[in-house]
């Protein structure tokens, strides 16, 4: 079975479409020919993300490119931590 993609445009829709007060939720998955899952998993995420959520295909949130700068960072702080640890420990050893 083909995993059917959709388009950011439809989804936002189709979280616009399950917010109205007049049909319910699975009503408004059932009519279009989601499942209720999916829908209440496209909210979340739009609910989180806000205007990041939905970029598509093969393309990252603009956080996580931040996610993956800290990281960066977080890893080359870290060294710069354990080489001082390693001085640390040298130079007490050599002035005792």
């Amino acid at each position: 079975m083909k995993r059917r993609r959709y388009t950011r445009e439809f989804k936002l829709e189709a979280v616009r479409l399950s917010e109205a007060e007049d049909k319910t939720i699975a009503d408004v998955a059932f009519d279009l020919g989601l499942h209720v899952n999916t829908l209440y998993r496209w909210r979340s995420e739009l609910g989180v993300a806000g205007e990041d959520a939905f970029p598509g295909q093969g393309q990252r949130k603009a956080s996580d490119d931040e996610v993956r700068r800290l990281q960066r960072e977080i890893a080359r702080l870290r060294q710069e931590r354990d080489i001082l640890k390693k001085a640390i420990t040298f130079f007490a050893k050599e002035n005792p």
